[in-house]
């Protein structure tokens, strides 16, 4: 095998790996969450050494806010608030007026 279709072989595994990641992180969120913080706590414990110890720190998710969908709190899980938003704007906008030609 040579040198180019070596480097060939590694970008499209890279490109793939990152595209299966991206598509998990996207269709399951709540699972990919999960992982994560399994994941995380699993390299934070105490008896781990430290470069373990601050990549668990690293990769551990953020806080979840208590708030659910419209209750002001600053949910930002889904982004389903900003979406119902811009369709209020959409449907409230005035219709186009109609007029023939001359």
């Amino acid at each position: 095998m040579s040198g180019f279709a070596l480097l060939q072989v590694l970008v499209i595994g890279a490109v793939v790996i990152f595209s299966a990641w991206y598509a998990f992180r996207k269709l399951l969120p709540q699972t990919s969450q999960r992982l994560l913080a399994a994941t995380a706590a699993a390299l934070d414990r105490p008896t781990r050494p430290a470069l373990a110890r601050r990549i668990g720190r690293w990769l551990q998710p953020p806080a979840v806010s208590s708030g659910a969908c419209g209750s002001g709190d600053g949910c930002s899980a889904c982004a389903g608030c900003a979406l119902a938003k811009d369709a209020t704007r959409q449907t409230q906008s005035q219709p186009l007026p109609f007029r023939p030609r001359e």
